[in-house]
């Protein structure tokens, strides 16, 4: 009776029986209460650091994201040492056994690896071009897109909630990119650099692969019992292989010019130290939260992001059918989870 809890009183029996409980209950918040931070700062620093103005040359997207999948590996790394007691003689009989040793199944995700390393990419493009809010609200299409990969791909179903909330979703991205004739003054305006069309491609296009890769990935995990970090390090491989290939072929000469880390400074590694840490985040928000809960955590990361950039970046002037779509956005994301639970969309640190 009550192994590992001393029965001295039914009120100690029954304190010690509730504390894996509250001890779940406070896993879950924080999870969430970290989520909605890494989320958010990763939004703010990301397009503070791209329209900062500096003497010399801006850091290199491309050189960000490299950097980014090298440090998701030697993390990953870290956490499979971890399980195996910290023992490097396991650690290497793993990674040779599950790596080395089963060469197709690491081949498999060379796809949603390159697709990733894609989307990482097109990020920095979309708020180089488009102020934080904006960027926040329609990144949620991410949602539709995922629904409909995994009906296709997975052969989900979706309950009537579900739908409602994506057509809801749609409506909602659709304000919130609704053009606007509403003058700005010149030192609201100075900050935003770029075209807000190619950063909405830009979205777009990152909503797709994110969908894609994500379901891609959630149907290979359900296909093995492989450990999902040991899978997030054969991904980061890729991932670095194909950073690093995009990065010669695009800033080749830039690179040679200036080096790699040209233009690096505490805001671009904080940057770069947010992105490699938030699969790790979502891999615990998966464990410990729920979708609703999940849910709100977006939600007040959109509303955070919304106030800062407004109040801080001061480079967003909000309109009523701004507000209008992003409540619609946030309305569709608790609706999404309400009836059942979705599909999650798996991590990738």
């Amino acid at each position: 009776m009550g192994l590992g809890c001393p029965v001295t009183s039914p009120l100690s029996y029954f304190s010690c029986s509730l504390a894996p409980v509250m001890t779940s209950a406070r896993l879950k918040y924080l999870s969430l209460g970290v989520l909605v931070f890494q989320t958010t700062s990763l939004v703010l620093t990301m397009r503070y650091s791209r329209t900062l103005q500096s003497d010399g040359p801006r850091y290199l997207a491309s050189s960000a994201v490299v950097v980014a999948e090298l440090l998701k590996i030697l993390t990953c790394v870290g956490l499979v040492c971890k399980e195996h007691s910290y023992s490097v003689r396991a650690l290497s009989s793993v990674l040779r056994q599950e790596i080395l040793h089963k060469p197709i199944e690491t081949l498999k995700l060379a796809i949603p690896s390159g697709i990733y390393t894609l989307q990482n990419n097109l990020l920095y493009v979309a708020l180089s071009n488009l102020d934080a809010a904006t960027y926040q609200v329609t990144y949620q299409l991410k949602i539709l897109t995922t629904a409909l990969f995994s009906v296709s791909m997975l052969g989900r179903r979706l309950g009537l909630y579900q739908w409602l909330s994506l057509l809801i979703l749609m409506a909602g991205v659709a304000l919130v990119q609704w053009p606007t004739d509403s003058p700005g003054t010149p030192e609201k305006e100075q900050p935003t650099t770029g075209s807000p069309f190619v950063g909405l491609v830009a979205v777009l296009v990152a909503c797709c692969s994110s969908g894609f890769a994500g379901v891609y990935f959630e149907k290979i995990l359900k296909e093995t019992k492989q450990s999902v970090w040991v899978r997030n390090i054969q991904l980061g491989m890729f991932g670095l292989v194909f950073g690093l290939f995009g990065m010669l072929l695009y800033d080749g000469e830039r690179v040679r010019e200036h080096g790699m880390f040209q233009g690096y400074n505490s805001i671009t590694w904080t940057v770069v130290s947010l992105q490699a840490l938030g699969g790790l985040v979502i891999a615990a928000v998966i464990k410990y939260a729920d979708n609703i809960l999940k849910g709100f955590a977006t939600s007040l990361s959109i509303i955070l992001s919304t106030l800062i950039s407004y109040f801080w970046l001061q480079d967003f002037e909000p309109t009523s059918i701004f507000f209008l779509g992003a409540v619609l956005v946030i309305v569709a994301t608790f609706l999404y989870g309400y009836e059942s639970k979705p599909a999650s969309i798996p991590s990738r640190a």
